[in-house]
């Protein structure tokens, strides 16, 4: 069973097994969103948008048709998603982009991801970074635009960019 606040609008029926969609948020008609998930208050989800097992959502966040969110993703406040390269006021692409976030990635508050791009497993976006092209998995990657600064390990060790932890001990991520 999933627990919808009374104060949020939900039109879809495609929510997973203990889920929570908290105050004041608006999930549009087809949206997918699986089990174990936690949107927070003050999110809009559209109706071409499928969210997997056991992802965040945190408060203020809009996600547009077209994204695709696979499972263990944390998105954090405010983070901004695009789905069309050239809008316009009243006039709509044939199709609107699509921007993949893979298995375990963060992504920190107040980012922005442009349309099309994907974020690669268990990779790691700073708070307030300019997402403007494909990021690949385990890597770390801050600033606007953003820049490859590191790694990251499925577990959530930081790594620098020779594959180090703080304490200097270095890691294969092909087996972390």
């Amino acid at each position: 069973m999933f627990n919808i606040h009374p104060t949020a609008d939900v039109q879809t029926q495609k929510i997973g097994d203990n889920t929570f969609v908290w105050q004041f948020c608006v999930i549009l008609e087809d949206a997918v969103i699986g089990r174990n998930c936690n949107i927070n208050a003050h999110v809009l989800i559209e109706g071409d948008v499928i969210i997997g097992n056991n992802v965040t959502v945190k408060s203020g966040v809009q996600l547009w048709n077209g994204l695709r969110i696979d499972d263990d993703v944390f998105i954090g406040p405010n983070v901004t998603f695009t789905n069309d390269i050239v809008p316009r006021s009243k006039k709509y692409p044939d199709k609107f982009e699509q921007t993949i976030i893979e298995r375990g990635a963060s992504i920190g508050a107040n980012a922005t991801i442009i349309a099309g791009n994907k974020i690669g497993a268990y990779s790691l976006i700073g708070a307030g970074s300019l997402v403007t092209k494909n990021i690949p998995a385990n890597s770390m990657w801050y600033g606007n635009p953003a820049k490859h600064k590191g790694y990251v390990t499925n577990d959530g060790i930081l790594l620098d960019m020779d594959f180090k932890d703080k304490s200097g001990k270095k890691h294969n991520l092909s087996n972390d």
